[in-house]
């Protein structure tokens, strides 16, 4: 379901980990497409040392040696999140000599990195990460730095200088509704109107939930405020609950099917999911975002320092920065990184560009020190004014 990766939204809560993601087992495996053993495994050093594609000679260089270590562990990679499930999918068809294991698709970033500390030394380690921004700036410590083929293509905004994580994909935040039910929305405070009674969520709290922070900041932009300024969000965030309107019922794709929450603010991602799974119902689930508030926020890969496949780890990084694979985030609803340079060379789906939600015009964004700060005015404003 779609509310997963969404615990805590700063880098004050980054201990307690930025990354959208709901909690889980760190060693579970996600459906049977494997199942590591936790034996103690030995890598083969030069693979783990490689800092890009030269390292290894060419691209079949670097497949062969991921063919011969046979496997690759993935983790925190829910199928309907951004199309992670055809990701792997495509990975698996094209080279189905590596055994692909799933480990706990539901963890967030912070347990990622834990998976990786319990597990070190062992087969049962994940390979690689994708991880919320706080989480990757913090943590280098654990990420073995690696430049794709692709890294210049890369913005340097997004990336980490010496390799150790670059940006993959990010959402816009939007509001989806059930257009069936209540028509057609121009503005938040449309949102006002007696017929969203009871009806209108955030994807959580805002100042524990990633989704519902930046869904917070969303309507603080249109309602006159910036990163600096949050009351105007506050102030509409009261006037939609003294009007009845605000739930704080937490979102599933249940509570979405049944019509409890009719109204979402959430990433583009996630309600191209909605969309999918209600159109099979037979629900018009519409979804938009506001030019005057792109709020987004980019995930980052990394590939852990002691992974036990270290050569299969870098050639799925070489894999997710091909046209193929941004092609397929694109597809789910993301904004992949390499999206600008993709229009340029005419590698962009063009299927998937016709209907797509993209950037318009500067995005809404801000610095670890920003969301610590938005974290603790959340933290000390929030309840007092809209409740538990």
């Amino acid at each position: 379901m779609n509310n997963l990766r969404k615990i805590a939204a700063g880098s004050l809560a980054a201990v307690l980990a930025f990354s959208m993601a709901a909690c889980g087992s760190s060693n579970a495996s996600s459906d049977g497409t494997g199942e590591s053993t936790g034996k103690a495994v030995t890598v083969n050093e030069k693979s783990a040392k490689a800092t890009s594609l030269a390292d290894f000679g060419t691209m079949e260089d670097l497949e062969k040696a991921a063919k011969e270590e046979g496997a690759l562990n993935v983790i925190a990679l829910p199928h309907d999140w951004s199309n992670y499930g055809e990701v792997i999918e495509s990975f698996k068809k094209k080279y189905p000599e590596i055994k692909v294991t799933e480990l706990n698709p539901n963890a967030s970033s912070k347990e990622e990195l834990d998976a990786a500390k319990t597990n070190k030394g062992t087969d049962a380690a994940p390979d690689v990460f994708d991880v919320g921004q706080a989480i990757a700036a913090t943590s280098t410590d654990y990420f073995a730095p690696y430049k794709v083929q692709a890294w210049d293509k890369i913005p340097d905004t997004a990336k980490d200088a010496d390799g150790a994580y670059y940006a993959d994909y990010t959402g816009i935040m939007s509001v989806g509704w059930n257009a069936d039910k209540y028509g057609d929305i121009s503005s938040l405070d449309d949102l006002l109107d007696p017929k969203f009674a009871g009806t209108v969520a955030l994807n959580g709290k805002p100042a524990e939930a990633g989704a519902a922070f930046n869904g917070y900041l969303m309507a603080n932009q249109l309602a006159g405020g910036d990163i600096n300024n949050l009351q105007p969000g506050l102030d509409y965030f009261k006037k939609l609950k003294e009007a009845g309107n605000l739930t704080t019922v937490d979102v599933t794709n249940g509570t979405i099917d049944s019509g409890q929450t009719g109204v979402v603010f959430d990433w583009t991602y996630n309600q191209a999911s909605y969309k999918k799974e209600l159109k099979d119902k037979g629900v018009n689930w519409k979804y938009k975002t506001f030019p005057k508030a792109q709020v987004v926020s980019y995930y980052n890969q990394a590939i852990n320092k002691d992974a036990p496949h270290p050569a299969a780890a870098r050639l799925w990084e070489e894999y997710l920065y091909t046209a193929d694979a941004q092609n397929l985030w694109f597809k789910g609803g993301a904004n992949p990184v390499l999206l600008d340079s993709m229009k340029e060379d005419g590698t962009v789906d063009q299927a998937t560009l016709k209907d797509a939600i993209t950037i318009e015009g500067e995005p809404v964004s801000y610095t670890n020190d920003d969301s610590t700060r938005i974290t603790e005015w959340l933290q000390n404003n929030w309840d007092k004014t809209i409740g538990n």
